[in-house]
């Protein structure tokens, strides 16, 4: 049988989501969770491969297992084996037509600034610090010109090994709620590093040592090395995957916090 589950994770002691060997991964941790509770070695698939010190409240994966469980018995079995920064939100069965990464329609990442002139003692490793004031409607207004289908390749990492730059990102919002600014981007998929290079070139239009007209001029030049900076990872979060109703896995109900 095949099986969808939701995944929540702390990135910050994790190096990325993908299996490396010999550095410590969330794969790898929930692999080993599910394989104990199947009995037999568990491969997972996963709907986006996080990178190093990046966080999820929405992940999805699959996996195969011919072990007969219970939804309940794969969850609580699988959290018993988990370490504490990461969890299972829920288990269904699935059909094998489902698949963790090509079946989805839609990805929702949450970038949280902390925007104030001392850094937080409380938060550290989960926001990413921002000592310059931030002005958000110059940032809302190069996020809405970078709204679309568009070549996407000054916002990916020199390594991101997928075959198109093309990406439609179908909403870009802004909201300040003191002294945190939360980017919240949805699209058909991204790149590697693609939402942390779009905040990096957004905090610099907010700070003012750019016009907003510089997003559009970083995304027609199709060179990474005129993109600006890649923001800190710390601030990162997967927050949804969407998929078809005819799959009928749970919506991401288990919420967000506002920190």
């Amino acid at each position: 049988m095949r099986f969808a589950a939701g995944v929540e994770y702390d990135g910050q002691h994790f190096h990325g989501w993908q299996s490396q060997g010999d550095v410590r991964t969330v794969q790898d941790a929930v692999e080993t969770a599910f394989s104990s509770v199947a009995n037999h070695p568990v491969s997972v698939i996963t709907a986006g491969r996080t990178d190093t010190g990046v966080h999820a409240t929405g992940q999805v994966i699959h996996f195969d297992s011919h072990a007969r469980r219970s939804n309940l018995s794969w969850l609580r079995g699988a959290n018993t084996n988990l370490p504490k920064d990461v969890v299972i939100a829920w288990v269904r069965p699935v059909s094998e037509e489902f698949h963790a990464r090509f079946s989805a329609l839609e990805r929702a990442y949450r970038y949280i600034i902390y925007n104030r002139p001392n850094r937080s003692a409380c938060f550290f490793g989960k926001v990413s610090m921002e000592y310059r004031p931030l002005d958000l409607s110059r940032m809302q207004l190069a996020a809405d010109s970078l709204v679309g289908e568009h070549d996407f390749s000054s916002f990916r990492a020199a390594g991101c090994q997928a075959r198109s730059p093309v990406r439609e990102i179908r909403s870009m919002q802004l909201t300040r709620e003191p002294p945190y600014i939360y980017l919240d981007v949805r699209a058909n998929a991204f790149l590697q590093h693609m939402v942390r290079n779009l905040a990096g070139v957004l905090m610099t239009i907010g700070a003012g040592e750019r016009e907003p007209q510089w997003a559009q001029q970083v995304l027609r030049a199709r060179d990474r090395k005129l993109g600006g900076v890649t923001a800190s990872p710390h601030g990162l979060y997967l927050t949804e995957v969407v998929y078809p109703e005819k799959f009928e896995l749970p919506q991401n109900d288990y919420g967000f916090p506002r920190l």
